[in-house]
């Protein structure tokens, strides 16, 4: 990722770039590269950008298949200095969670777990790319969580994973209720 945000020959970097560079990598790879930058404020737009391939990737997981993306949305694009001060930001995380990482409780990170998991990025992926105001960043945290696990095959980080799921969704349910409750309050006083 590095490498590819310091190359300045590039003015844009699009998501079949990353998915070129991954080549092979597992699935939960690809959703650490799309979720991880979301849970940091970014670029307007960059959630939607980035959450269309996690619900394509999860459900991939979620049915054990090889990973893959339309052309459509491999397509898409950010601008290079952008994709670049995410890199930047993100780097020390991926340092830190990498050092944490350890084969442990192996029920939790594989399969048939791993199948859930991904039908738990999967609803949290659909949440990422919905207009909800500060509604991306618990979503991206808990699917890299799980991106973590998975990858390291370390079932802890998959189980705080199941439980952030909880809370993620809890939380970003509260947030639509407020805002389907509020708006049809001033549709309501608007024609009363």
């Amino acid at each position: 990722m590095r490498q590819l945000a310091a190359d300045r020959s590039r003015e844009r970097i699009s998501i079949g770039d990353l998915f070129q560079t991954m080549g092979d990598r597992a699935i939960s790879a690809l959703m650490l590269i799309f979720a991880l930058p979301n849970a940091f404020p970014t670029p307007p737009g960059t959630s939607a950008l980035l959450g269309a391939p996690l619900v394509f990737l999860a459900a991939q997981l979620t049915f054990g298949l090889k990973p893959w993306l339309p052309k459509a949305i491999a397509g898409r694009s950010v601008r290079r200095e952008d994709f670049e001060s995410v890199v930047v930001r993100i780097h020390r995380w991926l340092a830190w969670a990498e050092r944490m990482l350890k084969p442990r409780l192996a029920i939790f990170a594989e399969p048939p777990a791993e199948y859930f998991a991904g039908l738990a990025c999967l609803l949290l992926s659909i949440v990422l790319v919905l207009p909800v105001p500060l509604g991306n960043i618990l979503p991206a945290v808990t699917i890299s969580v799980f991106a973590f696990g998975i990858m390291g095959r370390d079932g802890l980080f998959a189980l705080i994973g199941f439980i952030m799921t909880a809370v993620s969704l809890a939380v970003a349910g509260s947030v639509i209720y407020g805002l389907l409750k509020g708006g049809i309050y001033l549709v309501m006083h608007w024609f009363a």
